[in-house]
């Protein structure tokens, strides 16, 4: 993807998760970025197209960041806390009209990234849990590939549930509960032991 397109689809993710995607046309998108519509219809067929290619690229920078979090030399543990970082950050713009927006309106493209999101997720999470298990630092007891299942069923849920408001969930609070939630469930007693030492130097607030 060329430098260009790549900055359009940047700035356009941000008039999104600001506004929603049913109400940003084309014409807004062209505004705001200070082009022609006919210049925009060079780079994308339509609006869902734009659409496609934001979801697309907002992916690929997650994977990326969960990418670099695999190149660094960390235990399963610290791992888990940068994920939880990188997520206190996408919760605070985290906008739920756009999941609303992209079910109802692209129901195809919803689908087709939620499958692909929640294969991340799964992978992710399992590579994580036999890499604790491996390091003594979770339960050698434990069941990675159902934990594995369950960790997407909450992550998907928690967002569709009307249990909790979007103040709630975007104060990070919830999140939070769920994190240590999990962790006390996975853990081992050196784990506990790494944690208990750790815990300040891991829960650092995002930059």
């Amino acid at each position: 993807m060329e430098e260009r397109v790549r900055k359009i689809i940047g700035q356009v993710h941000s008039l999104y998760q600001r506004y929603g995607i049913k109400s940003v046309t084309m014409d807004d998108v062209a505004g705001h970025l200070g082009i022609s519509k006919k210049t925009l219809y060079e780079h994308f067929a339509d609006k869902e197209d734009l659409v496609r290619q934001v979801l697309l690229w907002d992916y690929d920078v997650k994977h990326e960041f969960f990418l670099e979090i695999g190149k660094k030399n960390l235990n399963a543990i610290e791992e888990l806390f940068e994920v939880y970082k990188m997520i206190k950050r996408m919760y605070r713009d985290y906008n739920p009209s756009v999941e609303y927006d992209i079910r109802k309106y692209y129901p195809s493209l919803y689908s087709r990234f939620r499958d692909r999101k929640r294969k991340r997720i799964y992978d992710l999470s399992l590579q994580n849990l036999n890499k604790g298990k491996r390091e003594g630092l979770y339960r050698s007891d434990l069941n990675a590939s159902i934990l594995a299942r369950l960790h997407v069923f909450r992550v998907e849920y928690i967002l569709e549930s009307e249990l909790f408001t979007v103040k709630e969930l975007t104060s990070i609070k919830v999140f939070h509960e769920l994190f240590v939630y999990h962790l006390n469930g996975i853990l081992s007693d050196e784990g506990r032991n790494v944690l208990r030492t750790n815990y300040k130097k891991f829960i650092q607030p995002a930059s």
